[in-house]
């Protein structure tokens, strides 16, 4: 793990002990948030009951027939008695010591009314209980789906915000190291210097395009019967990666582009109030 990993790893745990509830953490894809969720997971003990969504596009009855499931509660698609059961578990673990963990990955592309079905979750914890907890865990869309007006309420309960960043060029170099020593490497020099620095230009410290880039450049090598894989090796992978059209040389997040598209909607919609203003008047004055 990198520094921002073990800080984020720290942070997550730091989430369940604490009496926060609700925690968002954000990162850029292909960082590495799933991964840091796993290992959470992996360290929990085994008084917390978890419920993990990884993929919450669902209706209503379903979002709450799936968080029934994974807590051992009862659905007979009647969301008052769902309300009942997990008021009753919250008290339960409250007399038990236990703790209760909602984990929301790809929290970005939750509806505004599912995220306030979750905020509302939060309400049936008693005073001085403390024993629930929400991660909501996506995209940094997640904070532009975040500032909907609708979800005041929501943003006043976070007490935990947390960005996990991309890898520096040192951590770059330490991972592709570790990889490299992981897989059972004699030698750590099969990537030159200017390959590991061109390798973290082309993916911009993102885990899972360093993973692709290394593993098409040492099959590359291989079939070159090049025992060091150098800068432009590491330009020829790329190359074969590259996706017609694709503006940067992998597919990376651009975090300009909801703002880019806002900036073109507003300008959009001058354009076509200035339109129309001209042709009322037109009408009206000639």
């Amino acid at each position: 793990m990198s520094e921002t990993h073990q800080e984020g790893l720290a942070i997550l745990k730091y989430g369940v002990l604490s009496k926060k509830c609700f925690l968002v953490l954000t990162a850029d894809v292909g960082s590495g948030k799933t991964t840091l969720l796993q290992s959470l997971i992996h360290s929990l003990e085994q008084d917390v009951h978890l419920c993990l969504l990884n993929n919450p596009i669902l209706y209503r009855d379903e979002f709450f027939s799936y968080i029934a499931k994974k807590l051992g509660l009862k659905w007979d698609g009647n969301k008052a008695m769902f309300l009942i059961e997990f008021g009753n578990l919250l008290k339960e673990c409250y007399k038990k010591d236990e703790r209760v963990l909602l984990i929301f990955d790809e929290a970005h592309v939750l509806p505004v009314d599912l995220l306030e079905e979750i905020r509302l979750l939060s309400n049936l914890e008693e005073k001085g209980q403390d024993v629930l907890s929400i991660f909501l865990v996506g995209q940094p869309e997640l904070n532009e789906r975040m500032s909907d007006d609708r979800l005041l309420p929501l943003r006043q309960r976070i007490g935990i915000r947390f960005h996990l960043s991309r890898f520096t060029l040192d951590e770059t170099r330490q991972y592709i190291l570790f990889r490299l020593r992981h897989a059972g490497a004699r030698h750590f020099n099969i990537f030159s210097e200017d390959a590991i620095a061109m390798i973290h230009k082309v993916s911009q410290g993102t885990p899972r395009l360093i993973n692709i880039i290394c593993d098409h450049a040492l099959l590359t090598g291989f079939a070159e019967n090049k025992p060091v894989i150098g800068a432009e090796l590491i330009e020829e992978s790329v190359a074969d990666l590259h996706f017609p059209g694709e503006a940067n040389p992998l597919p990376i997040a651009n975090p300009n582009k909801s703002n880019t598209f806002k900036v073109t909607a507003i300008l959009g919609g001058a354009t076509l109030f200035c339109l129309l203003l001209a042709i009322f008047l037109w009408r009206y004055y000639r």
